[in-house]
């Protein structure tokens, strides 16, 4: 599950804007939505186990997740497969695209099966005027996804294909070898009331 935070960067390779309204969270609901990130259930009826662990109905509980997913507080719930573990291989992708194909190219990609990250790395242009393209000549390339295939070969064939269909010929591939992260928890906790302890 992906809560989400002021600026999020994701599959579209935009930044999203936060919702308009933010929801109110009582206690309930940070218990729910720290269960739903850490303890979600593999049972034929999760929403009513979880409802069970916080003191709600089934229905309350699926009604909440929907209208969190509608306020863009929550941005997916699903599934995450450890890759490496299922024999998959993974390759961090980065391409120069011209400013005005970014949102092209990018919903190209996004489309494509085994793409699990896309995004723009928004300070590039900053980083390529103040240091220089001779300085620091990876900033050109401002759009970065990664690819997961069942093999090494495959992940370079469509990196090459998205190359060849897109036009864009400078790009790297720069292959997983070594795993920094294996998980992504939001803690949601109870806000700070900013008074002091006796």
């Amino acid at each position: 599950m992906n809560p989400s935070s002021p600026r999020r960067q994701g599959r579209s390779g935009a930044v999203d804007s936060p919702a308009e309204t933010e929801p109110v969270l009582n206690a309930v609901d940070r218990q729910l939505l720290n269960l739903l990130q850490t303890d979600f259930p593999l049972v034929p009826r999760p929403f009513a186990l979880l409802g069970q662990k916080v003191g709600l109905s089934e229905e309350d509980v699926v009604e909440k997740v929907r209208s969190w997913q509608k306020s863009g507080l929550v941005r997916r719930l699903g599934p995450v497969f450890d890759s490496r573990r299922l024999g998959f291989k993974g390759m961090l992708c980065a391409m120069a695209v011209p400013p005005e194909e970014v949102e092209a190219v990018a919903g190209y990609v996004n489309r494509l099966p085994g793409i699990t990250h896309n995004y723009v790395r928004e300070s590039w242009r900053a980083r390529q005027e103040s240091a220089g393209a001779k300085a620091y000549p990876a900033a050109r390339y401002n759009l970065w996804f990664t690819i997961i295939a069942p093999t090494q070969q495959e992940a370079e064939a469509q990196l090459a294909a998205i190359a060849a269909h897109t036009g864009i010929t400078d790009y790297m591939a720069l292959p997983a070898s070594k795993l920094f992260k294996i998980r992504v928890q939001f803690a949601v906790e109870e806000p700070s009331t900013g008074g002091q302890e006796a």
